[in-house]
């Protein structure tokens, strides 16, 4: 098979032999790999794959089932599926266990499917999973036109939430509206609590989504409803962060810090179980879409990290075979 290689000098296209499904396992023929910020953060050295993973790039893929593992009766042979992954996915073959592997609903396109799993298995396990979100309530998203925040925005409005979202210059700022954000704050010129409880009329918000991490834990209670919660995904801004437990207390709110990833695979498993049962639909009837900045061949992989670090991207950028 063919796979994206990483060294001193970048990433390189390179044969390598082609993988082999064990028990429980489905070999995908790659038709698209997402590209995710975990991605860049393993080719530094500060993400590194889980005990047994593949050590190549790539946490979710598009394609079609080409041979099955034992025990393995979800899925055929042919089927056109998207996989969330531990890592393999920049390759033109990858193993997969079939309990992360999703159908590709009819009338989405095979290679913009590969946008999904990521995003919608993080955004279901926090804001939907964890956090509770309900129709009529407001959640609060950062980065509104990322990965996971477009992913975010489309899910809470099928869900029948208001959404703010957060994001920066007037180009994203339009994107977000066009995704459905009922409100969306420039971070770049605008203090996004004041401007959180203005439109909540002094309340703030039910769920905050947070792709940046420590540097904004405090304000993010500041901007929380009472009986609240902060899904952390990310910690872009640093590790460590002081936290007002006098407003953590006061406002009986909650703060979640999780990865995707390293979750055992029986967690990673309940978790796609979910995503089929409450946001595929959402995805087979088109209220959520894969939201797709651009599509590259395999050997640009360096240009794809390169759109991804600039963060001037809106929702995925995806490689192809």
């Amino acid at each position: 098979m063919r796979a994206i290689t990483s060294d001193d000098a970048g990433l390189s296209v390179t044969d390598l032999p082609d993988p082999v499904p064990g028990a429980g396992e489905v070999l995908i023929e790659v038709a698209a790999a997402g590209v995710n910020n975990a991605d860049l953060q393993q080719r530094a050295g500060n993400y590194p794959p889980p005990p047994g993973a593949s050590e190549i790039l790539g946490l979710e893929v598009s394609g079609t089932v080409r041979a099955l593992g034992a025990g393995v009766t979800t899925v055929a042979v042919g089927d056109r599926v998207c996989a969330l992954l531990s890592g393999g996915g920049y390759a033109s073959l990858v193993v997969a266990p079939a309990a992360q592997v999703l159908p590709v609903p009819d009338g989405v396109d095979l290679v913009e499917a590969a946008g999904l799993p990521e995003a919608a298995c993080t955004v279901y396990s926090n804001i939907g999973m964890l956090a509770g979100l309900r129709p009529g309530q407001t959640l609060l998203v950062h980065g509104g036109t990322g990965g996971m925040g477009s992913h975010a925005v489309l899910w809470a409005k099928a869900l029948g939430a208001t959404v703010i979202a957060t994001s920066g210059g007037a180009r994203k700022v339009q994107a977000s509206k066009d995704l459905g954000a009922d409100v969306v704050i420039d971070h770049r010129t605008e203090d996004f609590v004041e401007r959180v409880l203005a439109e909540t009329d002094g309340r703030g918000v039910d769920v905050v989504l947070d792709v940046v991490g420590p540097s904004y834990l405090d304000r993010n209670l500041q901007a929380l409803a009472p009986n609240g919660h902060v899904a952390v995904i990310a910690s872009g801004s640093g590790t460590t962060a002081e936290l007002d437990f006098g407003t953590l207390m006061r406002k009986r709110a909650t703060v979640s810090g999780t990865t995707l990833r390293a979750r055992p695979l029986d967690e990673k498993a309940a978790i796609v179980r979910a995503v089929r049962y409450n946001v595929w639909p959402l995805v087979a009837d088109g209220r959520i879409r894969p939201v797709i900045d651009s599509v590259l061949p395999l050997a640009e992989a360096d240009e794809a990290h390169r759109r991804v670090r600039d963060g001037e991207v809106v929702g995925k950028v995806l490689l192809t075979l």
